[in-house]
């Protein structure tokens, strides 16, 4: 079958395309931006890739089905071509369930924050012991080599995104995945552009809840107000907990979290020992032990490939050092990812200050919507330098970014902001640049900014 992706260069969309390529099928895509790294993992392929959204390139190919992006809508010349002419059309996580999720054990990692991680982790461990799993994550995994592959081995292992399918099916994509086993990180409020409130939220998920059959498992944290509230709304799947005082626990054995004791019901399983820091990801680690134990992974094997793993790209991801000084990466953009990773960070340190570098940049924080909770979360760091897009963020950056009442600074342009980090740079510091967006290259900036300053 001939089929045409809108939309490709997105992480999932990307693991769809080339997904379909494994099972056989000619496979091409479009997408208004064909770069690095995305674009070079889907040529390695065997993909064609066209850029831009044109009609023209949909009567050259003549695909027998078009697989449709959530990005994409009405008023897109390639998507009104395709329904002008009853073309057959279909969403990624449709095509998914439909032609490979039914005849797999489907894990499924949901919540708000750590999904892509938590899916790395999981579908590393899998391999590691010789499961073979499917898998697509929604982020680049160096220790993966790809960010989706289809196996003949049972399970897929699936970041499932409670962000909308497509223009014309508004669900959470992660109800099209029906998981056997499915990992709850956490809930808060986000996606203010698709969800109006909490509770919106609290239901789309208790819609994922009722898709778990009875004999899988459901892992999530021990102390998760809202989603106990969720569960409290019908369940009736095994649950096992995570945390303190819960089914999976630890015994901390350092104070950055990257060494800890993993407890199973009050008994000893082994101690992780990784290059990961933070309470966040410490919880990711026990969320993947937990689905692991039900697939029938020895938990001593599973510590053992856990102490393997090498990290996420953007999660906490070492861009480069110029005379002491680190440069970072990082996807926080809610207030509690910032809060979690500069502490992840702070207690990982012996010596040196923590700079934050922050743009607010995804569709709730450019709405204000959590923006209340910006202060208290760069506080954890020693400075803050952050960067206001005035046509795009409408609320007082600066005035939230003053309230932290650490050292910060405030521009309007990248530039700008890139001289001045570069500036308060002394050695042993690092410099943690939080974003969801590609910043206007100010990662590579600065560290071009450094090594001018300490030549």
């Amino acid at each position: 079958m001939k089929i045409h992706v809108l939309g490709v260069c997105g992480t999932f969309m990307g693991g769809i395309a080339v997904i379909a390529k494994q099972m056989g099928h000619e496979v091409t895509g479009s997408d208004k931006g064909c770069y690095p790294p995305m674009s070079t993992q889907l040529e390695e392929q065997g993909l064609k890739l066209h850029n831009g959204y044109n009609a023209q390139d949909i009567i050259d190919i003549q695909p027998d089905l078009v697989i449709i992006g959530n990005a994409l809508g009405r008023g897109n010349d390639a998507v009104e071509y395709v329904i002008n002419n009853k073309i057959p059309y279909i969403s990624g996580p449709q095509w998914l369930s439909e032609n490979v999720l039914q005849n797999k054990t489907v894990i499924g990692i949901a919540g708000t924050h750590g999904k892509t991680t938590t899916t790395s982790i999981t579908a590393f461990v899998f391999e590691k012991c010789g499961l073979n799993p499917s898998f697509l994550v929604g982020g680049v995994c160096p220790d993966l080599q790809t960010s989706a592959r289809l196996t003949d081995g049972e399970h897929f292992i699936i970041e499932a995104d409670e962000y909308d399918t497509a223009f014309f099916d508004k669900r959470s994509k992660f109800i099209n995945y029906r998981p056997d086993y499915a990992i709850l990180n956490n809930l808060e409020f986000d996606h203010a552009d698709i969800f109006d409130d909490l509770n919106a939220i609290k239901k789309i998920f208790h819609h994922l809840v009722r898709t778990v059959p009875s004999n899988g498992i459901i892992v999530r944290p021990s102390h998760d107000k809202n989603l106990e509230d969720t569960i409290a709304m019908g369940c009736w799947t095994e649950n096992e907990t995570f945390g303190e005082n819960a089914d999976w626990s630890y015994k901390l054995l350092s104070s950055n979290c990257a060494k800890f004791e993993v407890i199973y019901k009050g008994e000893s399983k082994g101690i992780v020992d990784w290059s990961q820091v933070g309470l966040h990801n410490l919880h990711n680690c026990l969320a993947c032990l937990a689905v692991a134990n039900k697939a029938g992974i020895k938990i001593e094997d599973a510590i053992a490939a856990v102490n393997q793993f090498g990290g996420v790209k953007r999660r906490m991801e070492i861009k480069g050092t110029v005379n002491d000084i680190t440069v970072y990466d990082d996807f926080a953009h809610h207030p509690t990812a910032i809060t979690t990773t500069l502490r992840g960070l702070k207690d990982s340190l012996t010596e040196g200050r923590v700079i934050a570098v922050w743009e607010p940049k995804s569709n709730t924080m450019i709405r204000g919507e959590h923006k209340e909770g910006i202060p208290a979360a760069l506080a954890n760091a020693d400075l803050v330098v952050a960067y206001h897009n005035k046509e795009a963020v409408k609320w007082d950056v600066a005035q939230y970014v003053a309230d932290s009442g650490i050292e910060n600074y405030c521009y309007n342009e990248v530039d700008e902001l890139v001289a001045k980090a570069v500036e308060l740079a002394q050695p042993k510091d690092h410099i943690l640049i939080m974003t969801n967006g590609p910043f206007g290259g100010a990662h590579q900036k600065i560290l071009d900014g450094l090594k001018v300053k300490f030549a």
